[in-house]
């Protein structure tokens, strides 16, 4: 339970950090539910945690109908990053700047490390990234893999509000989170269980 929990928290933080450090200073997308928030962020400069949980919610009646251990583990996932980036948020984050190019590896890698390592525990953020979850699951296809298509998806919903090079920034740091949730997540399917 206590490794549960600073997966939870350590994750979370990581998370909170790649985004407001990373991302949201050169209008980087995400992909999943955080690349949602973080569209809905630049369009009406609303929270990206609350939209986040605000969205996650049909998700969730789907996991509760059919994946109710996966809707247990990812709640806490769920609401600890969204507490998190928002409150990463009010830390005068733009004060710090290392580049485009450098923002969108580092803050693709931190996410993946963050994602990743609560994956380690069945832990999940939630929204989509609950969806890969339980995609991966069922195909036994690396989460990271699935989690990859899917943010490039969202990264492509998100034309209509960055520019081609942002465009651009958004791939690299959606290819950086893959490759970083990958690493960490590669023995989750041969371990996962032993972990309930």
């Amino acid at each position: 339970m206590w490794k549960e929990a600073q997966a939870v928290i350590l994750g979370s933080l990581i998370i909170g950090i790649g985004i407001n450090l990373f991302f949201i200073p050169y209008h980087i997308l995400d992909g999943g539910i955080i690349g949602l928030g973080l569209i809905f962020h630049y369009l009406w400069n609303v929270e990206v945690g609350i939209t986040i949980v605000v969205i996650s919610v049909p998700i969730y009646i789907m996991a509760w109908k059919s994946y109710r251990l996966f809707f247990y583990k990812s709640i806490p996932g769920l609401v600890v990053s969204a507490l998190f980036i928002d409150l990463c948020s009010l830390f005068p984050f733009n004060q710090y700047t290392f580049g485009p190019l450098t923002s969108a590896v580092v803050g693709g890698l931190l996410l993946g490390v963050g994602v990743g390592y609560m994956f380690r525990y069945d832990i999940s953020t939630g929204g989509l990234d609950l969806l890969a979850q339980m995609v991966a699951d069922a195909t036994k296809v690396n989460v990271g893999i699935v989690i990859f298509v899917v943010d490039i998806l969202v990264v492509v919903a998100g034309l209509y509000v960055i520019s081609p090079t942002e465009l651009l920034l958004s791939t690299i740091a959606v290819t950086a989170t893959a490759f970083s949730t990958t690493l960490l997540t590669g023995s989750v399917h041969s371990t996962r269980h032993t972990h309930a």
